[in-house]
């Protein structure tokens, strides 16, 4: 199992930490029985597709391999949840130069894009790296209305019609959901290969669903073992002993620290292959725990801003603010092994200062710096806890995802809070749909319509 080290959050490690007393409280175990009781239900379905989806499962790989025999490049099309996961996976077990290897090297696989913006410079890039006759496009959105995915569909379907005439269906794949919105009805009409997405999984937990499932298998990514490392987090942290459960730890400890003032959580992967990771944690944690009301309608604003760093890239940048700035963070490093173990040349140069590292290898530089960097942290009384993964694989990384899902779910239950609606983002949405002439949003285009009495413009 992945390990979770908190030392470094208690009051015996630094000066302004946290009293081991203060872990166990009654509003804990309330938020771990709310949980767990609704395992399964209402929006908490992201819980159980680690263990129930067997034949979506083998209906996906057998998609992923007429994929990879007919399709040179896979495109997601999708934004926030339906672009973030496939992003962080994709970097973390495939290649990292991916898309520069020949295809045997990639082991059949398909080159690799996601369109997870409405950039036009970025659309029009993506059509000069593609060819559409060899193009397999994903379009991810359980709703069919969200305006980025759906106007990059528009474009999409347009070309392919043109180059390919009625073929054109055979090069789309929608991922929506089965039952309502846009998506499904044009997947129905036009007969595109469909995979839904569960009615009480949202975006943002919503990776190892089909949204995230799909495009790992075109990519050789062993989403069994994904979905066993997901599965085995499942059980570990259905404990009710708090100093058995990670998720339900981790969630304490970060409320513990909110509440000293904490209000910033930076994750700091030490491996370029985790990079993304910490992309996908941000939009898990601030969409879910950033909330004005809880569930009584109480106003509370409450929530923590994440952070994302990487390490040691960010030593020489993010860490002078992390260990003399404000005491209003808390640093999560992400180490884990390498499967590459590169050595430095033995031979020595005429540079005392540079002498130490000749015979050294730079895994033991990355993991010195980790190192130096947590004791630093430390030493300066700033609070911090480590999350270890043996290795980068399908399986410790299905854990650690799934760790963080929990860890977001218990804190929301700790608030009160809807951990699974985002009101913020809606408003700016009907904004958006208002400022485009939407039916339905009249009266918010009047409003955005009003010019000020007081403008200051330089």
């Amino acid at each position: 199992m992945i390990k979770f080290d908190f030392t470094n959050m208690l009051d015996t490690a630094v000066k302004n930490g946290i009293d081991k007393k203060d872990l166990l409280s009654s509003e804990v175990y309330s938020a771990y029985d709310l949980v767990q009781s609704n395992r399964g239900k209402g929006m908490q379905e992201w819980m159980d597709l680690p263990e129930n989806q067997d034949q979506v499962v083998q209906d996906i790989l057998d998609t992923a391999r007429e994929v990879q025999s007919n399709f040179d490049y896979f495109v997601v099309l999708g934004i926030g949840g339906s672009a973030l996961g496939s992003i962080a996976v994709f970097n973390a077990l495939c290649h990292l130069y991916h898309n520069d290897l020949p295809k045997v090297a990639r082991g059949n696989a398909p080159k690799f894009y996601v369109l997870d913006n409405a950039d036009p410079e970025r659309m029009r890039a993506l059509f000069d790296c593609i060819d559409l006759k060899k193009t397999m496009f994903n379009c991810i959105t359980k709703s069919g209305a969200t305006s980025e995915t759906m106007s990059q569909y528009l474009i999409v379907t347009n070309l392919l019609k043109q180059c390919l005439g009625e073929d054109y269906n055979k090069h789309i794949i929608a991922t929506t959901s089965a039952n309502k919105g846009n998506l499904i009805k044009l997947a129905r009409e036009h007969s595109y290969k469909t995979f839904y997405i569960p009615e009480g999984v949202g975006g943002r937990f919503s990776v190892f669903s089909p949204v995230g499932l799909l495009p790992f298998a075109v990519l050789n990514i062993d989403i069994i073992s994904l979905l066993k490392g997901a599965s085995e987090m499942n059980k570990i942290c259905s404990s009710r002993n708090l100093l058995t459960n990670p998720a339900l730890m981790s969630a304490v400890i970060q409320k513990k620290a909110i509440d000293k003032g904490c209000n910033i959580s930076v994750l700091m992967p030490y491996a370029d292959k985790l990079k993304y990771i910490a992309d996908w944690f941000c939009q898990l944690w601030a969409e879910s725990i950033g909330k004005a009301v809880d569930k009584s309608g109480k106003v509370v604003n409450v929530g923590q801003t994440p952070v994302k760093s990487l390490g040691v890239t960010d030593q020489h940048s993010q860490v002078q603010l992390y260990a003399e700035g404000p005491y209003d963070k808390v640093v999560v490093f992400l180490e884990c092994g390498f499967d590459t173990v590169y050595k430095i040349p033995e031979e020595k140069t005429e540079f005392d200062d540079v002498n130490f590292l000749c015979g050294q290898t730079l895994n033991q530089l990355m993991d010195s710096e980790m190192r130096a960097t947590r004791y630093a942290l430390t030493k300066a009384n700033r609070l911090n806890y480590t999350i270890t993964m043996p290795c980068v694989n399908a399986y410790y990384l299905g854990q650690l995802m799934q760790m963080f899902m929990l860890q977001t779910a218990y804190m929301g239950a700790i608030y009160n809070i809807d951990t699974y609606n985002q009101p913020g983002v809606e408003g700016g949405k009907n904004a958006t749909y208002a400022l485009f002439g939407r039916s339905g949003y009249q009266e918010l285009a009047k409003e955005l319509s009003v010019i000020p009495d007081e403008q200051f413009i330089i």
